[in-house]
């Protein structure tokens, strides 16, 4: 069986990814701070049969990272890591003017320091993998310039930006980074608590992640609504 490890796995996009995963056979390490919802997301996904570890703890304390790719290497290695675990830096979001620098040091630490540090972790398992990928969640304010997404569209940029070095320092491995779109999660509810639109369920998405697991076309930026509709 393949395994993955999946950071922010107890709610949203975490826990899509987790359940969608289980049902096409992936064993998994799933990680997230709140260990009563993350317990949720190991009933769910273990429902299909797969074994599933789970490792609550935060991804910027190193002993953690290291112990959520010790978990996959007894399951048998690391053949994708989802770095999925994000910080807003402020809550609700609001303009650089009044970001807090410790806000915007945390985004960094967990959107972007902590995702370096788990693939420096894992990448010896990542490429004794046969098909060994990496795979983090990226977001459209890392791209376009928003009001008040400073903070966090910095780190998803950067984040982009790491991706991208990765692929071409690694080229054993596929490495890409995934802008989901809008969805209905607690991370953006918390982040635009006035803005009650309509948004698709994480779960709607899941299967543009699934594709390119399936097809796995070359390391890069992709969109997940893009991809459902079959482009690139």
């Amino acid at each position: 069986m393949p395994v993955a490890i999946i950071t922010g796995a107890s709610k949203g996009l975490g826990r899509a990814l987790a359940v969608g995963l289980a049902e096409r056979g992936w064993d998994l390490v799933l990680d997230a701070r709140g260990e009563d919802r993350l317990a949720e997301t190991v009933v769910l996904a273990s429902a299909h049969g797969t074994r599933v570890t789970a490792v609550p703890g935060d991804v910027t304390d190193a002993a953690h990272r290291a112990e959520l790719v010790a978990a996959a290497w007894r399951l048998g290695g690391v053949d994708l890591l989802v770095h999925n675990a994000s910080a807003l830096g402020a809550e609700p979001l609001v303009r650089l003017a009044e970001l807090p620098l410790e806000g915007l040091r945390r985004a960094l630490e967990v959107n972007l320091v902590a995702a370096l540090g788990l693939v420096q972790e894992a990448l010896p398992l990542l490429r004794a993998a046969e098909e060994g990928a990496v795979l983090v969640v990226s977001s459209d304010a890392a791209a376009e310039a928003y009001p008040a997404w400073g903070g966090y569209g910095a780190s998803k940029a950067g984040l982009d930006q790491l991706a991208a070095v990765l692929a071409e320092e690694e080229p054993g491995l596929r490495v890409w980074s995934v802008d989901p779109g809008d969805m209905a999660t607690d991370l953006y509810a918390a982040a635009v608590p006035d803005d009650d639109g309509p948004r698709p369920e994480p779960e709607a998405v899941v299967p543009g992640f699934v594709r390119l697991l399936e097809e796995r076309p070359a390391s890069g930026r992709y969109g997940a609504p893009a991809l459902l509709e079959g482009r690139r």
